[in-house]
């Protein structure tokens, strides 16, 4: 594979804005479409991960295409279920969004550890992500099955073999972190700004 796993994600970011520095819709969706590769490269450990994550994507990715000139910033899909009141419905857009966004803050948060940690093990990166960023978020049971999942977690050296390809992975890792980081906020900054940042999951 020409590059590490990361290469079409990070090409990807340099195009989620437009001119005048806003979201937009369909450059943000295929970036967090391109690490769906990275998510199945950890096997069983990320199942509920992968699927929600592709659920989200195909629900936000519908509604934009439903009308993509009204659809194309992304906080667009957010707003028009603000005016008509149904942005806390589960199967809302702002949901979608805003799970989104929370599963890719907790995937940050793991490649973050595999940078920092080298001595830690998969399930002990993935587990401190996980602690860090969804587990508040998460009802008994879908936290219940979280844990149970992050024992099934990968060799960490096999798993970093297999996603680094040929090029320099540590490097791709910090780049993803740093560039991908600020757009994450900025989705959660939004969603504060409508009330809408801090919805549990039943």
């Amino acid at each position: 594979m020409e590059g590490t796993v990361f290469a079409p994600a990070l090409e990807g970011m340099k195009s989620v804005r437009s001119p005048e520095g806003e979201m937009l819709t369909e450059p943000f969706l295929e970036v967090c479409k391109q690490i769906l590769p990275v998510i199945e490269k950890f096997g069983a450990a990320m199942t509920l991960v992968k699927s929600d994550v592709g659920g989200n994507i195909t629900r936000l990715e519908t509604k934009y295409l439903s009308n993509p000139a009204e659809f194309n910033l992304l906080y667009s899909l957010v707003r028009v279920e603000v005016e008509a009141k149904t942005a806390k419905a589960s199967s809302s857009c702002t949901n979608g969004l805003l799970w989104l966004t929370r599963a890719m803050d907790f995937l940050l948060e793991l490649f973050r550890n595999l940078l920092e940690h080298q001595d830690w093990t998969m399930s002990q990166a993935c587990s401190d992500s996980y602690a860090k960023t969804l587990k508040q978020w998460h009802g008994w049971f879908a936290s219940s099955s979280f844990s149970v999942a992050m024992k099934l977690a990968p060799d960490r050296k096999k798993f970093m073999d297999v996603i680094g390809g040929n090029g320099d992975i540590m490097g791709d890792i910090e780049k993803f972190c740093t560039n991908f980081s600020p757009l994450l906020q900025e989705n959660h900054k939004f969603l504060a700004s409508v009330g809408l940042d801090d919805m549990k999951a039943s």
